[in-house]
């Protein structure tokens, strides 16, 4: 496959980025779209020329590492698919394809196609974990926790931080992020005991981060490659008001 790529290039959060054009040859079909990119920075090394930088880890679909905007689409045009799971067939021989950093409020570019993504950090520490006693692993598995609740738990702990709901909202909301995170322990015996503080806690950061506030147009649902329910919005909202009345 021989393609037309125009990547954003931009050498530090200060400089004013750019769109620059390239010519790739010999994409195979089977390649990621990371493995294209790959492709392209060889190309560009042997030139003696600037490779594109872009963030990976895994390259599993796991780690939530590889976001960016593809013909402007988180993710490209696969549903329910991360970048680095993403292959060229999805495109044809002498396409061309716009690629973008994942964009945000709170998401500012380091280079490139390199995103800062360190507000996610923020809000999970803000409270984002468990911090009472639940024991040990055979401890813990006393705990009786329905099916139901035990599955819809881990649908919500699914999220992977991509943020790709946050570069797909217009106002750049955080909020399927923050309440999958709150969802997830929310549901769950060992995560009701802080509860409260916790909702209070994370929405007050996602808000001082410079998130923007939900859309309800469900955009985060359909690009988040885990394909979380917007549901766990509803879960936020709930549990933040109830928190926030009886202070």
């Amino acid at each position: 496959m021989k393609l037309t790529l125009k990547i954003w290039r931009q050498a530090n959060p200060n400089s004013k980025g750019k769109i620059v054009d390239y010519q790739l040859d010999g994409v195979e079909k089977d390649m990621s779209f990371l493995e294209m990119l790959d492709l392209l920075n060889e190309k560009l090394i042997l030139e003696d020329q600037d490779p594109v930088e872009f963030d990976h880890d895994c390259r599993e679909g796991i780690c939530g590492m590889c976001g960016i905007f593809i013909n402007g689409q988180a993710h490209g045009p696969l549903a329910g698919t991360t970048t680095c799971q993403l292959h060229m067939r999805s495109f044809k021989d002498g396409e061309t394809i716009f690629i973008e950093p994942f964009r945000g409020g709170a998401f500012k570019v380091i280079k490139d196609l390199k995103i800062d993504r360190s507000a996610f950090d923020r809000i999970i520490t803000a409270g984002g974990y468990v911090s009472t006693s639940v024991g040990e692993a055979p401890d813990a598995n006393t705990t009786p926790i329905t099916h139901e609740t035990a599955e819809s738990a881990f649908d919500s702990a699914a999220c992977i931080g991509c943020g790709a709901c946050v570069a797909t909202c217009k106002n750049g909301s955080a909020a399927l992020f923050t309440a999958s995170k709150i969802s997830h322990l929310a549901k769950l015996p060992q995560g009701k005991v802080e509860t409260k503080k916790r909702a209070l806690s994370m929405v007050n950061q996602m808000d001082q981060e410079g998130f923007g506030h939900c859309t309800n147009t469900n955009a985060c649902q359909v690009k988040c490659p885990q394909e979380i329910s917007v549901t766990n919005i509803v879960r936020m909202n709930w549990e933040y008001n109830r928190a926030w009345i009886s202070q």
